[in-house]
């Protein structure tokens, strides 16, 4: 019974781990000056893009370009421009983190 709780906590700290990183990813990218997670800033709150997305298989790929390209019209007029810093590895990164927000 000890070992099971203990795997189960160690399971909750490697995927707490994981999402702490991507949000310090997106952090050290930039993202949290026009974004936040619950709450719309200048761009959506990444909780309503994994809404807006949820269940879209073919997504990350055209979200991982918006990130990296930039885009506009999705979510209102102002657009969000390109991020040359983010490589497409990041951007891909970020995206997966995001869609996985409830």
């Amino acid at each position: 019974m000890k070992r099971s709780l203990l795997i189960v906590a160690l399971l909750g700290v490697f995927a707490s781990g994981s999402a702490l990183a991507d949000i310090d990813l997106a952090r050290a990218k930039n993202c949290m000056a026009c974004h936040a997670i619950g709450n719309k800033v200048v761009g959506p709150a990444f909780k309503d893009v994994a809404k807006k997305y949820a269940g879209q298989t073919d997504v990350e790929d055209k979200l991982a370009q918006k990130v990296m390209k930039g885009g506009s019209g999705v979510w209102g007029p102002i657009p969000m421009p390109a991020n040359a810093q983010v490589s497409d590895a990041e951007a891909h990164t970020l995206v997966k983190w995001i869609l996985s927000l409830k």
